[in-house]
This record gives C-alpha cells, sequence and structure tokens, in this order.
C-alpha cells in the first residue's frame, strides 16, 4: 500500500490550495484519513480527520479555514485550504488507517510530504 500527496505549492496569504492524497495498493477497506503537518523546526502536528462515516475533526488552528473531505471509492481524501496564513507554512502529509490482505487488523499508512509555503 501507498499514499502519494501532491497539491502543495507557493501561495500569498489570504489564498488557497487543495491538496489530495490517493492510497493504492491491495485494499479492503479504509477507516480514517487524515492530514497533519511538520513546519520547519516543530515538531509534525494533527491538522483534520475523516472517518470511513464522513465525521470530520479539525485542529482549532485550522477550523473554520480548512476543510477534508474524501472520496471513498477512489481512496482519495482531500485537504482544502482556505485563507492562509504565513503560519500554515510545512510539509503535509497524509495518514491513513488501511485494512487489506496483507493488514487484516488494519495498519497506519503514512504518504510522502507535499510541501505547503505561505509568503509574499
Amino acid at each position: 500500500v501507498q499514499l502519494q500527496a501532491s497539491g502543495g505549492g507557493l501561495v500569498q496569504p489570504g489564498g488557497s490550495l487543495r491538496l489530495s492524497c490517493v492510497a493504492s495498493g491491495s485494499i479492503f477497506t479504509i477507516n480514517d484519513m487524515g492530514w497533519y503537518r511538520q513546519a520547519p523546526g516543530k515538531q509534525r502536528e494533527w491538522v483534520a480527520t475523516i472517518t470511513n462515516a464522513g465525521r470530520t475533526n479539525y485542529a482549532d488552528s485550522v477550523k473554520g479555514r480548512f476543510t477534508i473531505s474524501r472520496d471513498s471509492a477512489k481512496n482519495t481524501v482531500y485537504l482544502q485550504m482556505n485563507s492562509l496564513k504565513f503560519e500554515d507554512t510545512a510539509i503535509y502529509y497524509c495518514n491513513a488507517e488501511v485494512f487489506g490482505p496483507e493488514e487484516p487488523y488494519g495498519v497506519d499508512y503514512w504518504g510522502n510530504g507535499t510541501l505547503v509555503t505561505v509568503s509574499s
């Protein structure tokens, strides 16, 4: 199983970006999918999670500005980021709890990071 994130880039404060993350491989189902981020010199922090039922949760720092969604048929999770701030600059990582023939009890997989830089 692999998770491939994309969509990062350079954006001005107040701008928007949409991140995507696709899970591929032998997958039966995916439970929670989420996004984390790691800013320079800081620890990785949780950003948002979406369950397979579509329930969402957000870190206070992004609530009201970011929206997480998923297309379960495509094993894809998205992060729409609006009203971006300087402090949103970070490498963003996707995460998914995958169940498959090699993961009968579920395994957390991490995607590659995609860099988001908010700068004027």
